[in-house]
Formats: structure tokens, sequence, C-alpha cells
């Protein structure tokens, strides 16, 4: 093989790599949230959020369109305002924390939909229940500055608590569910990229 052609070969090789090396994220926990919220009692929405989560986030293509996104959620850091329905939350009702503490999230799959917007697809569990969703992410975009690149995320989903034998379904005189039966689901990402 002539040098000049050797060379042309090992560029070639080295910009193939530099392209497809993998990035990884850490999560700025610090501006980031992990929220949800149902209707109560059908005119109405209450909310909260986990206060203790950690998730990774690697990607090789600049587009995030190969992103592999694992998330986990501390059930027991449940966080309504009100100690008696955090209680309640926890308990056998709904989320049964003793025994099932974890809530965890794996991806298959980041669907470009054009505009920074995405299809993360993966599979929830919840409990003993394992089932696949899909989340609507808008990505906010990336800068780079002296604290290095960040990045930034919005994913929503709405799922049935049924589903994951968050069981518990009072209804109202009217016949309505006091806590409705789907929960909408908002994770708001910061990530810093990691050197």
């Amino acid at each position: 093989m002539k040098p000049f052609t050797l060379v042309l070969a090992a560029a070639s090789l080295f910009s193939s790599l530099t392209l497809s090396a993998q990035t990884k994220w850490k999560l700025d926990k610090a501006h980031s949230t992990v929220r949800f919220s149902v209707t109560h009692m059908v005119v109405s929405e209450a909310e909260g959020s986990f206060k203790v989560w950690d998730g990774t986030v690697e990607n090789t293509k600049p587009d995030f369109s190969d992103a592999k996104i694992a998330f986990s959620v501390d059930v027991n850091s449940i966080n309504t305002d009100n100690e008696n329905r955090d209680k309640h939350l926890k308990s056998d009702d709904f989320f049964n924390a003793e025994k099932y503490p974890t809530i965890k999230f794996e991806s298959t799959s980041m669907q470009p939909q054009g505009n920074n917007k995405y299809k993360l697809n993966g599979n929830l569990t919840i409990r003993d229940v394992t089932k696949p969703v899909t989340f609507d992410v808008t990505y906010g975009g990336s800068i780079t500055g002296q604290r290095g690149t960040k990045a930034g995320f919005k994913a929503t989903t709405t799922i049935n608590r049924f589903d994951y034998n968050l069981k518990w379904d009072r209804a109202t005189e009217s016949g309505n569910l006091v806590v409705s039966k789907e929960v909408e689901i908002t994770v708001k990402l910061e990530m810093d990229q990691v050197k």
C-alpha cells in the first residue's frame, strides 16, 4: 500500500472512530425535576414530585437519535406537600414502597420527529409490573461555556396507574374516581457532558 493511501486510510479510520465516540452525560439535579400530576375530585389537579432519583444518558450521534437512557426513582422520596397523603402513596394501596422501593425506566429507542421533538420509547417498571411506554420529548438544545457542555430535555407521558397495580379507586358520589386513573409524568433534565 502506498504511503499516501495508508495515511488516508488511517485518517478515515480516526475520523469514523471520533464520530462514533460515546458521549456520557451526568444529571444536574439542582436544575432537573421528576414530577407527576393527577386529576382530583374530577375538577382539579394534585401534583407531586420525587426528590431522590438518578440516571444515565449516553449517545454517539450529535442529534441524540441513538441515545441510551436509564433512570431510577426512589419511591420513598415522594413528596406532595402533605405528609398523610405521602404515607398513603407509599402504602400498598399505591406504590408499596417497602416492597417495591424503586421505579425504573430503560429506553429502547429515541426517534427524531423533527423540530427538536422525539419519541422516547422504553420500559417502565412500577411495583412488579414492567410495561412499554412512550415519552414525548423536546430537546431544549445544548450550550458550551466555562463549565463545559450542557444539554436540556423535557419529557412527558401519561400512564394508567391501574396498569401498574396502583389500585386505590374510591369513587365520588357521582361515580367518578376521587383520584383519576391517568397520571401525567413530566421529567425536566439539565445534563452535563462528562469529559
